[in-house]
This record gives structure tokens, sequence and C-alpha cells, in this order.
């Protein structure tokens, strides 16, 4: 069966409309879709002809001064509304932090009209790919891969720490939303990965996305392995932003065992 539980649009950092992406879901015959957007849900109410689609988010959290990505999909729940709410919280520290990363880039010798970027950004979350992108308009960098190995990585001598959600906080607002959360990406993370689902899988932290789409099979074998060894449901999606980044197309397909979970632990 084929998911699409991690992509982003324009409302993030994506490069294209949440109609565009959900045009390439259906194009791609995606059965079961959800738009995972930064910190924000304002593209999630759209159809996918074909699809059933979920409100969904990815949750910018912090875990002793690293910024983890948890994805959230709304089973139906009172408490959304308050994750939601929190949420704009974090996006406007979003702002913030650029501000500041733009200002060292320009220590650097790197000028970027960062006021014009977040003007133009109007609603949507912002983040470090929209620098990178200036970057690369402005002939400052190469490629998006260029600005952050050489600029922008974490720790990095632009980076500003991400006031994110504390996880334990993020968690806590999932679980009163009745929210199904995943830890995102974990090859990200490596072996942090698998001391975080151990530590919070209690706390609600009951997925793990196995299946990436830019995953080799290895990869993916891995993580399904220290999923079945936590207890954990293999989630999957794409991670897309765009054409001009992605590295596997929207849609991901899992075997029958693992969509038939993966369909009961998300209400559908």
């Amino acid at each position: 069966m084929r998911f699409e539980l991690h992509c982003h649009s324009t409302c993030s950092d994506g490069t294209e409309r949440p109609e565009q992406v959900a045009a390439r879901a259906a194009e791609r015959k995606v059965e079961v879709f959800a738009l995972t957007d930064h910190d924000t849900c304002a593209g999630s109410a759209l159809s996918v002809a074909g699809a059933r689609v979920l409100r969904g988010v990815e949750m910018s959290c912090d875990h002793d001064g690293r910024t983890i990505h948890v994805l959230a999909f709304d089973r139906g729940g009172d408490g959304w509304a308050a994750l939601e709410s929190r949420l704009d919280g974090v996006r406007a520290a979003r702002v913030n932090r650029l501000r500041v990363m733009a200002a060292r880039l320009e220590h650097r010798g790197i000028k970027i009209d960062i006021d014009s970027l977040i003007t133009a950004a109007g609603s949507r979350a912002v983040g470090r790919p929209d620098l990178a992108r200036a970057m690369v308009a402005s002939g400052a960098a190469s490629s998006m891969k260029d600005a952050f190995s050489r600029h922008l990585y974490d720790g990095g001598p632009v980076d500003v720490p991400h006031h994110a959600l504390p996880i334990t906080e993020a968690l806590a607002l999932g679980r009163a939303a009745n929210a199904a959360m995943s830890l995102a990406h974990p090859a990200t993370y490596d072996e942090l990965s698998v001391h975080l689902v151990k530590k919070y899988a209690p706390d609600g932290l009951a997925g793990i996305e196995a299946y990436v789409g830019g995953y080799d099979a290895r990869e993916r074998q891995r993580w399904i392995q220290i999923a079945d060894k936590h207890g954990l449901v293999c989630t999957g999606g794409s991670d897309w932003h765009g054409p001009e980044e992605a590295m596997s197309q929207p849609g991901v397909d899992l075997p029958a065992v693992r969509s038939d979970e993966l369909l009961r632990w998300l209400a559908l």
C-alpha cells in the first residue's frame, strides 16, 4: 500500500503549494496522505484524489539542545487546537532565529535581504532552507548542500540553537490531541534515535519512520528491526520538499502487514 506521511509545501520550507503536492500524490497513486509542514497545519485542509487524507504536522522538538523532528497525525481529538496554538509560538521563534543567522552570514561577507525573505514568506514557517535558497540565488553558494556544508550546518558558524518545543511538552500536547506520533527520518539521529524511542515511547512516541523514500533496503531494514524490537509502528514518507531537492518521489510502498498495522494505528 502506498503512503505519503511526510511531505512539505510552501506553508513551510517546501517549494510547491499544497495543491501541487496533493496533485503529485494523486499522480503517484498515493492511498494515504498527510501534509506535514514544519510546525504548521495551514495547508492540511486539502483532498487527494483516490486517497484518505489526515491532518498532520512535523513538530520541531528540543532534546538536550538538539532539534528532533516528530511527525504527528490527527486521529480525532479535542486537543488539536491547543497543539496548533503552541506551534504558533514556535514559528515566531523561527523568524527571530533566521534574523540572527542572517546577521552572522553578513559578518562572513554574505548579505541576505532577510526582511524581504520574511515578507515573501508571509505566514508560512521559515527555516534554514530559506536562507540556503537565498544564498544560492545570490551566488554565495553553489547549491543547497554547499550552503549547509559550509555555513548552515548544526553547530556551525552561522547556526543558532532553535528554541523548539521541549520534546516532553510536544508529546504531551500530542497525547492530549489523541495524535499518532512518529520519530521522523531516524537515520539523521543515528544511535540517538534508539535512545529517543526507548525513552519516549511510553510518552506517546509510538512510531518510527522506517520507510523513508531516500533510504535503501539496508537502511530501512535497520529501522524496521529497531521498530520490532521496541514495539513501534513503522511509518513512511518521502520527506518531499520539491523537485529541486527530491531524493525520491512522493509515495512510499509498505508491505501488507505493515500497512494494516499502520492503518489501525492511524485509526483509518
